[in-house]
């Protein structure tokens, strides 16, 4: 899973695969329609692997966030839909990651999360058993 190489846009829905640097910004693929489009660099962009969940003791990575998400649905989509009320939303984020900062991450957040999630996981683009592998076989070495 290359979180780096996956980018979400302000104003713009879904997630986007980056695709190449152009002179004035990149070019990008959402993963939505697969349609292209040139992001200036003044847009907003984040990359998700440089995005973090509070919790009541550090910042968590999105990605172990992620991977928490994969090992409670066995890799599949959430039990619980992005479009769920504000208290189902806050008990599932509970059972994934149960010291998050209910003061700083907002339920639009674990919204946004778990459409990342759930679009991620249908393009198959989270891949946490081949990840697991690679570090085994690198502690072994």
């Amino acid at each position: 899973m290359e979180l780096d190489k996956i980018l979400a846009i302000s104003k713009k829905p879904g997630l986007y695969k980056l695709i190449t640097q152009s002179r004035g910004g990149f070019i990008a693929e959402s993963l939505l329609d697969q349609k292209r489009i040139s992001v200036s660099v003044s847009s907003n962009v984040s990359i998700l692997s440089e995005i973090a969940v509070y919790t009541l003791a550090e910042e968590l990575p999105l990605k172990d966030v992620f991977s928490n998400i994969f090992d409670k649905e066995k890799g599949q989509q959430t039990s619980t839909s992005p479009k769920a009320s504000k208290d189902d939303l806050e008990a599932y984020f509970f059972s994934v990651l149960p010291d998050y900062d209910e003061d700083r991450v907002y339920p639009s957040d674990i919204k946004k999360i778990l459409n990342w999630y759930n679009l991620l996981t249908k393009h198959q683009l989270l891949d946490f058993k081949t990840e697991t592998s690679n570090t085994k076989k690198e502690e072994e070495e």
